[in-house]
């Protein structure tokens, strides 16, 4: 197996586990609204320490994702191809911020279920600003995994390292989930909320992952390995 053949096939395997993830450690939270939510919190508690596991796991991956494919992208456009690595990178920063956030709504949530009630009022206080936090660095986060993955479909496109209806497609989805961001942002609703702009990227990831997996980059990544010419090396006389 060569190195680009790899390259894809990692890259594959952590489009999978960012997403899968980050499905998996959904379904542990509970519903964190209404006005007896900590005590539900407090019940769960070791399904909030899965779930913290799982959003870490999504966090590496997504950054993962960007650095496996950095080798390949630089060669089509390195500006581009750093940018992508920059983005994921920020984006796995504000999911670590939600998952300290999910860890500190926990402890409240423990103190919560001990106290009564002026201290019940403070710790109510405390945990809806943890769970506004939470939101708003999830969103953030969102929207550097758009213009993270919009560089890096970017680059698939123009240099046809996967069919171009599949890189297009891609870049749709993208768009899409960006305007389920904008319209979160100002509707303080989650980004989940908005079910036919957010499920597209979701499954092209998905069928971008197996495509890696099964079939690699297209000719051109192997081209451009073989055949890219270096600086500075002259090629020798007839």
């Amino acid at each position: 197996m060569d190195s680009t053949r790899r390259i894809a096939l990692v890259a594959g395997v952590l489009f999978i586990l960012a997403t899968a993830s980050s499905l998996v450690a959904a379904t542990f939270v509970p519903a964190l609204a209404g006005t007896d939510y900590l005590a539900g919190v407090s019940l769960r508690a070791n399904g909030m320490g899965v779930a913290a596991l799982f959003y870490v796991a999504a966090a590496f991956g997504s950054v993962g994702i960007a650095i496996s494919l950095y080798p390949v992208l630089r060669r089509f456009g390195a500006g581009l191809a750093l940018g992508s690595v920059v983005f994921r990178a920020l984006e796995a920063a504000f999911y670590m911020v939600s998952v300290v956030c999910l860890l500190s709504l926990l402890e409240v949530a423990k103190q919560f279920a001990t106290s009564a009630g002026a201290d019940r009022t403070t710790l109510l206080a405390v945990g809806d600003t943890l769970v506004g936090i939470r939101d708003h660095a999830s969103v953030v986060a969102v929207l550097a995994f758009c213009l993270g993955a919009f560089l890096y479909y970017t680059l698939f496109f123009q240099a046809r390292l996967v069919p171009r209806w599949l890189s297009g497609s891609g870049v749709a989805a993208v768009i899409l989930m960006f305007v389920a961001c904008v319209l979160a942002l100002f509707s303080n609703n989650p980004v989940s909320g908005y079910p036919p702009l957010a499920l597209p990227i979701a499954v092209q990831e998905m069928v971008l992952a197996v495509w890696l997996i099964v079939v690699g980059f297209g000719p051109s990544a192997a081209l451009t390995d073989a055949d890219r010419p270096q600086a500075g090396v002259r090629a020798s006389p007839p």
